[in-house]
């Protein structure tokens, strides 16, 4: 008994360091495993422009563009915010201004905070995040939204999707007053 009493303050020291030496491995193992990720590339002050034929058919303009395109499903994020102009076939302009974007590869950007859409003829919409599809120039939202026009129309409520001119509307649960119907 004598002799296991003296090997057990050889073996319970060997066992807190082994047991510390498994711990930090394991912490290892953990960050290996996390996924982390920087950008492939930073662009300050950009000012894109999107053509089509040698027409403009939108010009985005930010402060601060992240490039992750080289991940498996890319993308650019926008993290101090975006202003964007949409051009349709007679030059009309549609302005997108948010505090944050996220554009896919899919051709979706993601827009949040502070949302605002306004159309050259008076129409303006306001929600925190609204996505638009560039392939088929089509906004939406099941975000709460305000909407209004010139003639003192307005709707809110939750859910809408819309096309980029604001001439095809389709809205779910909302509230409000139109004056003009055309």
């Amino acid at each position: 008994m004598k002799i296991f009493g003296n090997y057990i303050y050889v073996l319970i020291p060997a066992v807190v360091i082994m047991l510390s030496a498994c711990e930090s491995n394991f912490k290892e193992v953990q960050r290996l495993g996390s996924v982390t990720f920087s950008p492939v590339g930073q662009s300050e002050d950009i000012n894109l422009k999107y053509t089509d034929s040698g027409k403009v058919k939108a010009v985005l303009k930010s402060p601060l563009m992240m490039d992750y395109t080289n991940l498996e499903y890319g993308f650019n994020e926008f993290p101090k915010g975006v202003n964007i102009t949409l051009y349709d076939q007679n030059n009309r302009q549609t302005h997108v201004v948010a505090d944050y974007a996220i554009r896919y590869e899919s051709d979706l950007i993601d827009l949040q905070g502070h949302v605002k859409i306004t159309s050259d003829d008076g129409k303006e919409l306001t929600t925190d995040q609204l996505f638009y599809d560039q392939k088929h120039e089509w906004f939406y939202t099941e975000k709460y939204f305000k909407f209004t026009d010139v003639q003192g129309s307005n709707l809110e409520g939750p859910g809408i999707d819309f096309s980029k001119d604001f001439k095809t509307v389709h809205m779910r649960r909302n509230t409000g007053r139109i004056n003009n119907i055309d």
